[in-house]
């Protein structure tokens, strides 16, 4: 049976505007930082996160909690027990308690909870689903092999560090998305090339396997050098390139559009994605499918950052929460579907 009491730190921040709540988390540790207070007192300022969001505490000198820390290892799994509460610094603690987490249990805390596991196995399938329905030979030999190549990676990339799905499995929640969103704008727009956008989508940040990757086991994203020096749009060019050349292209001389058309045509919805130069595309968006392709992404990003916002922002106003600096708005909570109430 769930444990009602351990909940995610998304879930006890979002519980928490309501006003105190005893809750159990389990996270991992980020940081751990030994400082001093004005009167010259040691105490520790820990970093937690899991897969949802991160909770810094501190614990003073003169509670259980400070002894407990100095044995505490970045990269350890805890459980924090104790009241938790938003104030005028964020998420809090009172009274909590810490303990290392059994082997058993920390895999379970990277593994994610049941619901967690149910998406991203959902997320995964409906890619795995729309790339076998490709007509392409090329395009579908290729998103297959990207999946099979580097298919437990992709599972757990974030898509961001920050703004939208900044959280281990973000990449693969926010691919997923945009191929369902590509795929139904193909519907409405049956001059797009749906398997062109499909494989534009799955291929758009893959760069990001290297640039903001979780271990196996952890909720960290480590800097890579590849990823600092080359970004993911360079390293995603030269994914792409590389799988492409293990293809059987010579066994598609005869196919049109050619082969080498295909392939410049998807690597430019890859160096276009980001739709101007100024943020970081070394070309704009000169197709109908690299346009698509950019809106699709942008949308996705923006509903997330927005969603999340109500979840993690405070409420400054009835309905009204506080400012998204990515958004650059307040956002307002939105307006309640006819008939959701029944449903």
């Amino acid at each position: 049976m769930p444990d009602p009491a351990r909940k995610t730190i998304a879930q006890v921040r979002s519980e928490a505007r309501a006003g105190a709540l005893g809750a159990r988390i389990r996270a991992q540790v980020e940081e751990m930082i030994r400082k001093e207070d004005r009167n010259a007192k040691p105490y520790w300022e820990i970093k937690l996160r899991d897969a949802t969001d991160a909770l810094a505490l501190k614990a003073w000198n003169n509670s259980p909690n400070f002894s407990l820390c100095e044995n505490l290892e970045k990269g350890g799994a805890v459980e924090i027990e104790g009241e938790f509460s938003l104030g005028s610094f964020g998420l809090d603690a009172q009274r909590w308690t810490l303990r290392h987490l059994q082997e058993k249990e920390a895999a379970e805390l990277f593994a994610g909870d049941e619901k967690v596991r149910a998406a991203n196995q959902a997320d995964f399938d409906g890619i795995t689903g729309l790339i076998e329905g490709l007509k392409d030979p090329r395009l579908q030999g290729l998103t297959s092999a990207f999946l099979e190549e580097f298919g437990p990676r992709f599972r757990r990339a974030a898509a961001a560090r920050f703004n939208h799905h900044a959280f281990r499995g973000g990449l693969l929640r926010h691919t997923a998305q945009m191929m369902k969103t590509a795929d139904a704008l193909c519907g409405v727009y049956p001059l797009l090339n749906r398997d062109l956008m499909l494989a534009g989508a799955l291929f758009h940040d893959c760069g990001k396997l290297w640039e903001m990757c979780p271990d196996e086991t952890g909720f960290e994203m480590p800097r890579e050098l590849r990823g600092e020096l080359l970004g993911h749009i360079s390293i995603g060019i030269e994914v792409a390139n590389t799988l492409w050349r293990k293809l059987p292209v010579k066994d598609w001389e005869d196919l049109l559009p050619p082969s080498e058309e295909v392939r410049i045509h998807l690597l430019h919805l890859i160096a276009a994605h980001h739709g101007e130069l100024q943020y970081g595309s070394p070309v704009e968006p000169k197709t109908p499918e690299a346009i698509a392709l950019h809106y699709v992404d942008n949308l996705d990003a923006r509903l997330e950052m927005i969603f999340s916002a109500y979840e993690k922002q405070p409420e400054i106003a009835p309905g009204i929460f506080e400012r998204v600096r990515a958004l650059n708005v307040s956002p307002v909570k939105a307006l309640e579907r006819h008939g959701a109430a029944d449903e």
